[in-house]
């Protein structure tokens, strides 16, 4: 292996690990919460903030730490987040009321969002234009990968050991990422200097309100005072935010990135596909658990067929992103996951055999991984390099939300459509569960058939000049851009 080669492996493992890290965090605990509620004689409220303390700071500074990322340089910021995240994580561990377990994930969620936008920025800086899209891949596939083995992780370690290895565990890894970072990592700076407080702080209070929201309407329904404030003040701060931006000459996403097809539709693709994955994950995995009767750990490996298959399906989509584009591997992803969600609908029920399910979790792993190989190397492929720490900030963002709202929204289809079917018997849970799932499921799949349709709206970008043709200039990329979109 040359020289070269081996710098740009050690570059990708720098910004993959923490990013893993930062990924499976989003769900880790999910298996865990019952032990944690034991040990602290917590309530369910107190409880929910154990997830939702991690998510909303997360969300809602992922676009501060891009910013951030752009002034005094994303290799920093990188570092500096993982550092926190480290901290924050043995902080958890060492927890000794739930107060003090809360306050210390809201740490990990501040240093989540300083290194998941940075990261993609280093990962595509490493590589040559020829293999941006294969370091986009591996980073898609990475971060997707964190996030489906979280649940299989928490349980693996909380019927093993005890429920705070799942934050020690991030210790040694967070020692060795650093030194690893500044060796392997080259600093580099956006082009735009300034930093937009106005804007972050009304982006990001707009996205903690809507998150906020989210989590109410998944608890108390889409009625309650909480969720109904969270969302309105959501829609103020974001309309505040979308004022500011027309009139402030310095603007924390570039005015131009909201006129960008491919950009707008392919988080669009983004919103709708995690809207669906973690809602229906987040029901299945209870459902393997529940009317199934498998453990946690039992559940989270019968999900591998739908979460390994990324790992092999995101090498060999990276490398035909440029030859058929990005919006046709994000429409069949997308329509390949709607296929089995409804495939799961149709065949879910309290009698259900695993063997059932192995086939629609092969095709739903194969569409995640065509969509996190083409999904953000369009996002990227989509704007000017001095924008691809903003870019993959907002793709963030979009993806972090999509994923609470459509557990919000698939929790409220579910209550609903279980109520009033608990019959005599003792299989009246299990048939109570299915006649709340099966709705969700429907729901997730139609959400995610709509992610196709946006995604064969992408066009593919323009073949780039033969020789003998003039250099472009401005004009030039200016009008590669808009063919990209």
């Amino acid at each position: 292996m040359s020289h070269k080669n081996s710098a740009v492996l050690w570059a990708l493992l720098a910004t993959s690990v923490p990013m893993f890290m930062v990924s499976l965090d989003n769900l880790v605990v999910t298996n865990a919460l019952a032990d944690i509620a034991r040990d602290f004689r917590t309530t369910q409220p107190e409880l929910q903030w154990v997830v939702n303390g991690y998510v909303l700071p997360f969300a809602g500074l992922l676009l501060a730490g891009a910013a951030l990322g752009d002034r005094i340089g994303r290799r920093r910021v990188f570092v500096w987040g993982v550092v926190l995240f480290t901290a924050a994580s043995a902080a958890c561990a060492l927890a000794g009321s739930i107060g003090e377990l809360v306050a210390a994930r809201v740490a990990q969620g501040a240093g989540a969002a300083m290194i998941l936008p940075v990261s993609l920025t280093l990962a595509v800086a490493a590589v040559t234009e020829k293999r941006r899209n294969l370091a986009v891949g591996v980073w898609g596939g990475v971060n997707g990968l964190g996030i489906a083995f979280g649940p299989l992780a928490g349980g693996l370690v909380t019927e093993g050991l005890d429920w705070s290895w799942i934050f020690w565990i991030n210790v040694p890894v967070g020692v060795i990422a650093v030194p690893l970072a500044l060796w392997a990592l080259k600093e580099s700076r956006g082009v735009q200097r300034h930093l937009d407080i106005a804007g972050m702080t009304l982006v990001a209070g707009a996205v903690v309100a809507a998150v906020w929201g989210v989590v109410q309407a998944a608890e108390h329904g889409w009625s309650h005072r909480g969720a109904l404030l969270g969302l309105a003040a959501a829609a103020a701060l974001l309309a505040g935010f979308v004022v500011w931006e027309r009139r402030t000459s310095r603007p924390l996403v570039p005015l131009r990135l909201y006129r960008l097809p491919a950009f707008l539709l392919s988080n669009a693709v983004s919103l709708a596909m995690y809207f669906g994955v973690f809602g229906s994950i987040f029901f299945l995995a209870q459902f393997m658990q529940g009317p199934m009767g498998y453990s946690p750990f039992e559940a989270g490996l019968r999900t591998l067929p739908w979460t390994a298959a990324p790992m092999a399906v995101v090498p060999l989509a990276s490398l035909l992103v440029d030859r058929i584009g990005g919006g046709v591997l994000q429409a069949l992803g997308c329509a390949l996951q709607a296929v089995a969600l409804a495939w799961f609908a149709l065949v879910i029920g309290p009698g259900l055999a695993y063997a059932a399910m192995v086939v629609p979790m092969v095709l739903a792993g194969v569409g995640m991984g065509l969509v996190f190989a083409a999904n953000p190397a369009t996002v990227i492929a989509s704007v000017e390099e001095s924008e691809h720490n903003t870019a993959s900030g907002v793709n963030n963002t979009v993806r972090e939300f999509g994923g609470a709202l459509g557990i919000a929204v698939l929790t409220t289809v579910f209550t609903h459509g279980s109520a009033g079917h608990v019959a005599a018997g003792p299989r009246a849970g299990a048939a109570a569960f299915t006649a709340g799932l099966q709705p969700a499921l429907w729901l997730g799949a139609l959400v995610v058939a709509l992610g196709a349709v946006a995604a064969l709206l992408i066009r593919r970008p323009r073949q780039k000049p033969v020789a003998g043709d003039p250099p472009p200039g401005p004009q030039a990329r200016s009008a590669e851009l808009a063919a990209a979109e």
